[in-house]
């Protein structure tokens, strides 16, 4: 029934008004006063703030920025997407773990987060800085029925995703720079990585990694101009659990569709209204032929579609090429 009874009681005083009586909370359960008295110790603990008012039961007063399976799974509203959490303070970094997860059976939807990574991946063999408690460093657990060859547009399925979980959470103007990386206020939030074992016709799991700078407070040097945090541009702290409770929610409608459609169509409007360079003057780093023009959109597989100066339209693959603003990194 309630396997985890720590996330389901942190679900209930989350959703309740006021506070939740003990006898509820023993009734929903099917457990003694002592087993809710000895959650509640163990939540305690953990750095919740539980008050117990005589007669009354238990209130939530204080939430800790935690990223536990507890916090984690206690946020969920979705179906299947984040709601297996496999939960550690540190891994080397979250997507080789959740392959070794895949190779083990792990379920659809798994979401793997660690506090911090110390051999964190970014694109193109880069590494993805990811200090300890400020940021979010996630991993989902896919089996999709699809051909490898479109396993890219995930990439773009969790980008937009990002952009749209964060304005849910926060209300804020996050916008995406093709293909997926989520921006604010023209700096860099987010970095997402996936990778896939695969036949020659099939795929046997993907996994995309998600880096988000939630509370960073400064960069370093070489990354201030791009890089930025929620924090910084928000000047406040941001409760994670929320932020990724947020993504998993936006990622299983948008990912649903995209399985559905086979490719980007269903998601190309919301992907427009969003995008960062839409109307923009963009520089295409070719590595064959550099050029510049003017970003429309994307095609139905996620390729920018770029106006040139003679108005012939090209389309920009993801994989080979990056696109600047002629100014800024957007």
């Amino acid at each position: 029934m309630h396997e985890n009874k720590k996330a389901e009681t942190l679900r209930l005083l989350r959703e309740a008004k006021d506070s939740i009586s003990g006898q509820d909370l023993c009734e929903h359960f099917g457990v003694s006063r002592t087993a809710i008295w000895k959650i509640m110790n163990q939540l305690k603990e953990e750095g919740y703030q539980i008050e117990a008012v005589q007669n009354r039961g238990y209130r939530l007063v204080g939430q800790p920025d935690l990223l536990g399976k507890d916090e984690l799974e206690s946020r969920m509203s979705t179906d299947y997407i984040g709601r297996c959490v496999y939960y550690k303070k540190e891994t080397d970094s979250t997507n080789t773990w959740a392959k070794r997860l895949a190779e083990e059976g792990a379920p659809n939807g798994s979401l793997v987060v660690a506090d911090t990574q110390n051999a964190g991946k970014g694109r193109r063999g880069r590494s993805w800085n990811s200090p300890e408690g400020t940021s979010i460093s996630m991993t989902l657990l896919l089996y999709p029925d699809l051909e490898p060859a479109k396993a890219p547009m995930l990439t773009i399925v969790m980008g937009l995703s990002v952009v749209q979980g964060i304005r849910s959470a926060l209300g804020v103007e996050t916008r995406i720079k093709w293909p997926n990386d989520a921006v604010l206020n023209g700096k860099k939030l987010c970095g997402i990585l996936t990778e896939m074992s695969a036949q020659i016709d099939f795929i046997n799991y993907v996994v995309i990694g998600t880096g988000i700078n939630v509370n960073q407070e400064a960069f370093p040097e070489e990354i201030r101009e791009i890089a930025t945090s929620l924090r910084i541009e928000m000047g406040q702290p941001i409760n994670r659990a929320g932020i990724i409770a947020s993504v998993m929610k936006a990622f299983e409608k948008n990912y649903e569709a995209f399985l559905k459609a086979g490719d980007l169509s269903p998601l190309q409007k919301d992907y427009e209204e969003v995008l960062a360079n839409k109307n923009q003057k963009v520089r295409v780093l070719d590595p064959k032929e550099p050029f510049e023009g003017t970003a429309l959109g994307i095609t139905p597989t996620g390729e920018l579609r770029v106006q040139k100066e003679d108005g012939t339209i090209a389309e920009v693959h993801s994989g080979e090429v990056s696109v600047r603003g002629l100014y800024s990194y957007v």
